[in-house]
């Protein structure tokens, strides 16, 4: 065997990410933030909010996790967000380092930097206001929005940027961005109805100000407009004859918003089953980026479905 090559410089500068790798990183990082609603749902729904009660550190004295159940179950969901916190630094450098730089990669890699960032200051104010639940709700639609950026990142690595326009016309366009709005506006009223809910998180906590039945019943009114926008939304999908791709996705859209519903009127009639309350939210989770996914596909690709556009 030949001597080991001595270090180089110039190739560690010349070192560049392929794109099947960055489309991999970007995977990664939007099935890490969905892993971290759904761990941030089980530590609520076990009250292990408090199990560590300081932070960074779990207590005052020690970083880790006495063994015990709840400081254990708060402390996974620190690890998930270590985890998410790795793979969103690897995709913003992944991004820099690309055969052919994209300034739009940077800057929605950039942005998973930035919703980590107020992700960890706002899940530590969290912990130290002894879960406010006004603020636990906030750090929920951050998450969801973060979510969100890492599924155009992994969108746009994927099918390259978009051509201007989309697929179908401008009408189904705008029936399509009401019905993402009208699903943001769910998102919220459900943070609230948890705000407002037996789940506080630990023993004791604040709650949401409001009747939890009243806000139960505006939260489940919004969802029942929501399917029926959608049930209209597939029909005039149809009636438009657009391709059989995009009338399949709003047909799986709907479908997840009747088992969403389903599970809704489940959980408030089993008194906020803790059980039933985490399936809602793992359903929750798909249907919204199923809704991104579906906004985002009625874009049209580049032709040649590459990144090798937009340099920098």
């Amino acid at each position: 065997m030949g001597a080991p090559r001595p270090y180089d410089r110039q190739t560690v500068r010349n070192f560049r990410v392929r794109q099947r790798l960055f489309v991999a990183i970007a995977a990664t990082a939007a099935g890490c933030y969905a892993i971290l609603v759904l761990t941030g749902g089980a530590v609520r729904l076990t009250g292990s909010g408090l199990g560590c009660p300081d932070w960074p550190s779990c207590y005052q004295t020690r970083f880790t996790a006495a063994l015990s159940y709840h400081p254990l179950i708060e402390f996974g969901n620190r690890l998930i967000t270590v985890a998410v916190s790795v793979v969103s630094i690897v995709a913003f450098l992944a991004a820099l380092l690309l055969f052919e730089r994209r300034r739009d990669l940077i800057w929605l890699s950039g942005g998973l930097v930035i919703g980590l960032i107020a992700q960890i200051v706002l899940g530590g104010i969290v912990v130290l206001t002894k879960l406010n639940p006004y603020l636990v709700s906030l750090h929920f639609i951050l998450t969801f929005g973060v979510l969100a950026n890492a599924l155009v990142l992994l969108y746009r690595a994927r099918y390259g940027r978009t051509e201007s326009g989309f697929i179908v016309d401008e009408t189904l366009v705008w029936l399509s961005r009401l019905l993402l709005l009208v699903l943001s506006v769910l998102v919220c009223a459900g943070t609230v109805v948890s705000g407002a809910g037996p789940h506080a998180g630990a023993p004791g906590t604040k709650r949401i100000a409001i009747a939890f039945k009243d806000i139960a019943e505006v939260h489940s009114d919004i969802a029942l407009f929501l399917i029926g926008l959608m049930l209209a939304a597939v029909f005039a999908f149809h009636q438009a004859k657009v391709t059989h791709a995009v009338q399949r996705r709003a047909r799986l859209l709907f479908e997840l918003m009747i088992i969403q519903g389903t599970l809704g009127y489940t959980q408030y009639f089993l008194h906020d089953s803790a059980k039933v309350v985490e399936i809602h939210l793992a359903g929750a989770t798909s249907l919204w980026i199923a809704m991104v996914w579906f906004y985002l596909r009625l874009h049209p690709p580049m032709s040649n479905g590459t990144i090798a556009d937009a340099r920098v």
